[in-house]
């Protein structure tokens, strides 16, 4: 064999190792890739302006301990409601703080994803989808909150958990901020030389749901986005069945959309539209029924009144004060 032969057939097996440990590092550390949890906390002391704010530990179906926040209204009776999913690097303590212009007058639910902020275990696509059901199942059962009326609203790699949940829940309404068609084509693009379709276990892939997601739908996309290519918006958009608007939201890109004003009134008044919406009468031989909690425990801490300003908040109330109140519905298997 001549120098050059060797010389090439070397550089050949060498770009083989290469790609070999390139596409094996890719799939050992693919949770990696879809998750980065972020522990600590994005406001110290969360508070909402304009709701009685409460911790909440809540425990899955498997016993992982999900912490998070719910806010009630100060006005009484059964409110509509919304449950918050949040992005790859999101600690969701800011949406009680700025919950009183994004949520008012509904009962909301920002609960922290597994291993991030106070939340217990590892994030996994079936984990993330089964305690987000459980969740809403939760909210279905609150004595505040009236279950013919709750809103999902998803963030970025949330989009995904939102449409999920919708798919397998009664939402009233959705809302997705820089949404995607799925994770796996997102990969796609990103590791286009190597087998990505066959490595990837969380593929959040959207679209696959989308065509049968009957729920009004609100797509909200930065102007600016080098996370979410629009391209990826416009093949989930193409196929949502009952999109109601899609916007771009001036000045914003993906880290900065959910704090802006413009945002975060669009959104109130999307959803404070859908809820007025009147309801059908149902049939007296098909009654509502509301799905029963799939949770062992939930500890509340005491509620914390609603602040005039979203800064110079008092210290949390100490973790001693907490009660554990039992589910309002029996427990749930599977």
């Amino acid at each position: 064999m001549s120098t050059h032969k060797k010389l090439a057939a070397g550089m050949a097996g060498f770009a083989s190792m290469l790609w070999l440990g390139l596409t094996a590092a890719v799939a050992a550390n693919q949770r990696r890739l879809v998750f980065n949890p972020t522990v600590e906390r994005e406001v110290l002391h969360p508070r909402s302006s304009g709701h009685r704010t409460r911790p909440v530990v809540l425990r899955a179906k498997d016993g992982t301990r999900l912490s998070g926040w719910l806010m009630t209204p100060q006005m009484p009776g059964a409110r509509p409601a919304v449950i918050y999913f949040g992005g790859r690097s999101e600690e969701v303590s800011w949406v009680v703080r700025d919950a009183g212009r994004l949520f008012p007058g509904m009962a909301v639910l920002a609960v922290n994803y597994r291993g991030y902020g106070d939340s217990h275990g590892d994030p996994a696509e079936a984990h993330v989808i089964d305690d987000a059901c459980m969740l809403f199942d939760w909210m279905a059962a609150h004595h505040h909150v009236d279950p013919r009326r709750i809103a999902v609203v998803g963030r970025s790699l949330g989009s995904g958990v939102a449409v999920q949940v919708a798919k397998e829940r009664p939402a009233n309404a959705v809302v997705l901020i820089t949404p995607y068609d799925s994770i796996l084509a997102l990969a796609k693009r990103k590791f286009r030389v190597m087998p990505i379709q066959y490595m990837l276990r969380h593929r959040f892939e959207s679209i696959k749901y989308a065509p049968t997601l009957n729920v009004p739908t609100y797509v909200l996309r930065a102007a600016s986005d080098d996370v979410v290519p629009h391209s990826h918006t416009d093949q989930l958009v193409g196929k949502l069945a009952n999109l109601i608007a899609d916007e771009t939201v001036p000045d914003s890109d993906h880290l900065n959309i959910p704090y802006l004003d413009d945002t975060q009134t669009r959104i109130a008044r999307f959803l404070a539209s859908q809820f007025a919406r009147p309801f059908a009468p149902a049939p007296v031989s098909a009654p509502i029924s509301v799905p029963a909690p799939a949770v062992a425990d939930i500890v509340l801490a005491p509620a914390v009144p609603a602040q005039v300003a979203k800064t110079a908040a008092p210290a949390a109330p100490a973790a001693t004060a907490a009660i554990v109140v039992a589910p309002a519905l029996p427990l749930a298997e599977g």
